[in-house]
């Protein structure tokens, strides 16, 4: 049976890729350490299960150490940007067509991979899927353009070193959401936003769920951070719970809501600060203050669809 292992296994193989790539790029200054920050988070997905919670910790440190100390530097692209005009070009639009194979295959798998329980893990259809459409795609890609099959990895390598650290926010973030909720965070948060919530209120429910969800992900920098802590301190035992709400209808939206409060801190480096990076912006602020303006109107939406949807 196909489960999740094999996915991490893919993620392992296209990181040690990485490492081994930026290995021999002799551009960049810091190619050692740059590779040896991708082969940790390689070692990471083959036998994180297998480090136990010491080896695990101590690997955490490593990658730490090695993006706190200046470690993560970047090389030159290998592919000519002659080449590169030449292909977008030549191709226009239809270069969207191999984005676009990623999101189909992980949908229609998500489909097809539950009603094949005995091949795939059914829980975990949609993530199974989703890098079968990244090898799929890979493959278009390469043949479509007449590329060599190394080319995928080598721009995925420069991409990754252009993000550095950030890359892996979310998944040290999501990390971090979850000892939170271990730690009872949600159950203390709970006690002090019943507190302030009118006795029987719930709209007043709904709005610190959807206010908590937005301005914890600004303080941890991801929603899915937030989403164990708020959960459980306001979702479960009042929304869920007290007013018999639809749990599909606040996990979901109560995600998007917290999705919001992502556009707007510098927390959440990988969306926020990264692209002003690479774009060069004068303003390291300026992608979130463009992005306020929308941000708060779709909380405001995101909170009322909840009352309006999530209860009968």
């Amino acid at each position: 049976m196909i489960t999740l292992h094999w996915v991490y296994a893919v993620a392992g193989a296209m990181f040690a890729a990485f490492a081994l790539l930026g290995a021999g790029d002799r551009t960049n200054p810091r190619r050692w350490t740059t590779s040896a920050f991708w082969a940790l988070l390689a070692l990471s997905m083959w036998g994180g299960d297998r480090l136990g919670d010491l080896g695990n910790g101590v690997l955490l440190l490593g990658l730490v150490a090695l993006a706190g100390l200046g470690g993560m530097g970047r090389g030159q692209s290998a592919l000519p940007d002659a080449l590169r005009r030449d292909r977008a070009d030549r191709m226009g639009n239809r270069l969207f067509v191999i984005a676009l194979i990623i999101p189909a295959t992980a949908l229609i798998g998500t489909f097809v991979f539950k009603q094949a329980p005995d091949w795939v893990d059914g829980k975990q259809a949609t993530l199974i899927a989703l890098a079968l459409g990244v090898l799929i795609a890979s493959v278009v890609g390469c043949l479509w353009l007449r590329a060599s099959p190394l080319e995928p990895l080598q721009q995925g390598r420069r991409l990754m070193d252009s993000v550095g650290w950030a890359a892996i926010l979310p998944q040290m973030l999501a990390s971090l959401g979850a000892v939170f909720a271990l730690a009872g965070v949600g159950d203390v948060v709970g006690q002090i936003v019943s507190m302030a919530i009118p006795q029987g209120s719930l709209l007043g429910a709904v709005i610190a769920y959807g206010l908590g969800m937005a301005l914890f992900t600004m303080v941890m920098g991801n929603a899915f951070a937030a989403f164990p802590v708020m959960t459980a301190a306001i979702g479960l035992p009042l929304l869920i719970r007290t007013y018999d709400g639809d749990p599909a209808v606040v996990c979901a939206i109560g995600m998007l809501a917290g999705f919001c409060g992502t556009l707007m801190t510098p927390m959440a480096a990988n969306f926020n600060l990264v692209p002003a990076a690479l774009l060069d912006l004068r303003d390291k602020h300026g992608v979130i203050k463009r992005q306020v303006g929308t941000a708060v109107p779709l909380l405001v939406v995101n909170i009322l669809l909840i009352y309006w949807l999530a209860f009968p």
